[in-house]
Order: structure tokens, then sequence, then C-alpha cells
């Protein structure tokens, strides 16, 4: 499973070793503060059920990531994604930009619309049954569909 984990920024290091012991991951730190790029060969529910019980002091959250694309790249994605979300099932993009010169609402408009017009499926923003989760990079882009539930936050002990 491929992931974007968060944490407080100047302690990538702990988080980094949390990661690595408790989920048996690769990470890298990436140039924003914070924000670590890791995989592990656990899969989302082996990964959620160690962390469940995890006390942490650094991470925050762990999204994780179905495919890490290049930005250009990510119109050409949305159609092949959006068929994966069941006919009638409601969904919401939800986009974190850093390093990008693009507007985060303006994304969730234009790749939601682009998906409603593909499947019919409806949108709901306040609980959607699926969230497509566009994380950007710089000139990167990391891309899941996921259900809400997906996302692990944990709360960083002092």
């Amino acid at each position: 499973m491929k992931f974007i984990a968060t944490c407080p920024p100047g302690r990538e290091g702990e988080a980094i070793l949390e990661l690595e012991w408790g989920i048996e991951a690769k990470v890298r730190r990436t140039r924003w503060g914070g924000v670590l790029i890791g995989e592990t060969e656990l899969n989302k529910e082996e990964v959620f059920k160690r962390l469940q019980s995890f006390e942490t002091f650094a991470l925050q959250k762990i999204i994780p990531i179905d495919l890490f694309i290049p930005l250009e790249k990510l119109n050409d994605v949305i159609g092949e994604i959006a068929t994966k979300i069941p006919k009638g099932k409601s969904f919401a993009v939800r986009a974190k930009v850093r390093g990008a010169k693009i507007g985060e609402k303006s994304l969730e408009i234009e790749i939601g619309g682009l998906i409603k017009r593909i499947t019919g499926n409806p949108v709901n923003l306040e609980n959607p049954e699926y969230l497509l989760i566009i994380e950007v990079l710089g000139k990167k882009a990391g891309v899941a569909l996921i259900k809400p539930d997906d996302i692990i936050k944990l709360e960083v002990k002092p």
C-alpha cells in the first residue's frame, strides 16, 4: 500500500521511525515539512489494524494512495478512476495542494464535475460514500478512491 503521512513539522524523523517500526514501511521525506511518502507490503486492513492500537508521538494522518502520477496527467486518469465508483453511490473530491499554483477548491469543482458527467453519480459534500483524494506535491499528484473511513487519523501524544 502506498500512502501519504502527515506529522507536525520538525517531527518527520520520529514519524519515519514509527512507520518503519509499526507497519514495516519504506518512507521518505518531501520538501514540505510534515509530509511524508511511503509504501508498505501490508494491505489497508492490516495497516489500519496495526495503527488503531498504536500510541504515536508524531503521526497525525495516513492517507492511502492508489497511484502517483505527473500532475499534468491528472485529467487523463480521472475517467478510469470514476468508473470504479459503484453506480448510484455518492462521492466527493478532496484536494490538498502543495507547491503548485492550483486552487484546491477549483480543482475539486473541476474534477467533481468531470466525474459527475462521466458517471451520473450524486455529489455529497457532507457525507459521501466515496472520496476521490488528490494530494498535489509540486509536479506530482497522489490519487486515491477510498471510503471516508480509510483515512487513518491519529492523536499525537505530547
